[in-house]
C-alpha cells in the first residue's frame, strides 16, 4: 500500500480539489483506492455526496477502540472508498498525542493507524492547512507529498518551510512533489513563478493546474472534474499530475 497526502500549509490552494480528483483517477486506473477526508470542514466528504460523520469521532478512530472498516463508506465510483471527515478531527491533535503518549510516538499514529487498511493499493490523505501533530503524523505516514503552490511570493515562502521542516525528519522521508495551481498565464506575476519555481528547488511537477470555472463546478456537481468534465484543460493537467505521482509512488499503471 502507498500512501498519498495533499498538504500545504497554506490554505485555499486546491488541496481537496487535487486530492479528490487524483483518487478518482486512482480508481479509474484500477487500483483499490481510499481517501481519507482528515479536514474537519469535510470539503472531501461533501464533493463524494457523503454525511461527515465517523461514530465515536476522532478519539475512538485514532485510539483505535474499533475496527476502523466500520467507519468506511463506499462512493458512487468503483474502487473508491471514504473514510470521511468528523467535526470532532477539530480535536485530533489531543487525540493523536494521548494515543501513543505511552510511547512517546506522537507523530507515527496515524501510519500505525493506515497498517489496518492493506486491503487497498493506494490511500489519499487530505490534510487540514495547518503545520500540527495531525500534519506531522501525515508528512511520517506518507510515501509521497503533494504540495499544490499558487502563484504568489508568500505561497514560495511556505513551501519552502515545508521542505526546510521535511528534511529534519529522521529516517524515513517522503518525497516532495509540488505542482503550480490555480494559475492564469495572462497575468505576469504567474507566468514568473510558474519559471521560477523549479530553480533551486528539487521535485517541482512542470504540471501547471490551470484556473478555469470547470474546478469550480465541482462544488456544484459534487463530482471529480474528470469524471464531469474529462476534456477540460485541467482534467488533462490532473491526469498528467496523477502519472507523476503514481510514478514516485511506486506504482505500476493499471489501465
Amino acid at each position: 500500500m502507498k500512501v498519498i497526502a495533499s498538504y500545504t500549509i497554506k490554505g485555499g490552494v486546491g488541496k481537496t480539489t487535487t486530492a479528490v480528483n487524483l483518487a478518482y483517477l486512482a480508481a479509474k486506473d484500477g487500483y483499490r483506492t481510499l481517501l481519507w477526508d482528515l479536514d474537519p470542514q469535510g470539503a472531501a466528504t461533501f464533493l463524494f455526496k457523503i454525511k461527515p460523520y465517523v461514530k465515536g469521532g476522532s478519539e475512538k478512530l485514532v485510539r483505535r477502540k474499533g475496527s476502523i472498516d466500520a467507519a468506511l463508506k463506499g462512493t458512487d465510483f468503483e474502487g473508491l472508498d471514504l473514510l470521511p471527515a468528523d467535526f470532532t478531527y477539530r480535536n485530533m491533535d489531543l487525540d493523536l498525542a494521548r494515543a501513543d503518549h505511552k510511547q512517546k510516538q506522537t507523530t507515527r499514529a496515524i501510519a500505525k493507524l493506515l497498517n489496518d487498511l492493506d486491503d487497498y493499493d493506494v490511500v489519499f490523505l487530505d490534510t487540514p492547512p495547518s503545520l500540527s501533530l495531525v500534519s506531522e503524523n501525515v508528512l511520517h505516514a506518507a510515501d509521497v507529498v503533494l504540495v499544490p503552490v499558487v502563484p504568489t511570493v508568500l505561497a514560495l515562502r511556505t513551501f519552502d518551510q515545508l521542505t526546510e521542516f521535511i528534511d529534519t525528519f529522521v529516517g524515513k522521508k517522503p518525497k516532495v512533489r509540488a505542482f503550480v495551481s490555480m494559475a492564469d498565464r495572462r497575468k505576469t506575476l504567474h507566468r514568473e513563478i510558474i519559471e521560477s519555481l523549479p530553480v533551486g528547488r528539487s521535485g517541482v511537477s512542470t504540471t501547471v493546474i490551470p484556473a478555469i470555472a470547470a474546478i469550480e463546478r465541482m462544488s456544484v456537481r459534487r463530482e471529480p472534474l474528470p469524471y464531469f468534465a474529462p476534456n477540460s484543460p485541467a482534467a488533462h493537467a490532473y491526469g498528467e499530475l496523477w502519472s507523476e505521482c503514481a510514478k514516485a509512488a511506486g506504482l505500476t499503471r493499471r489501465a
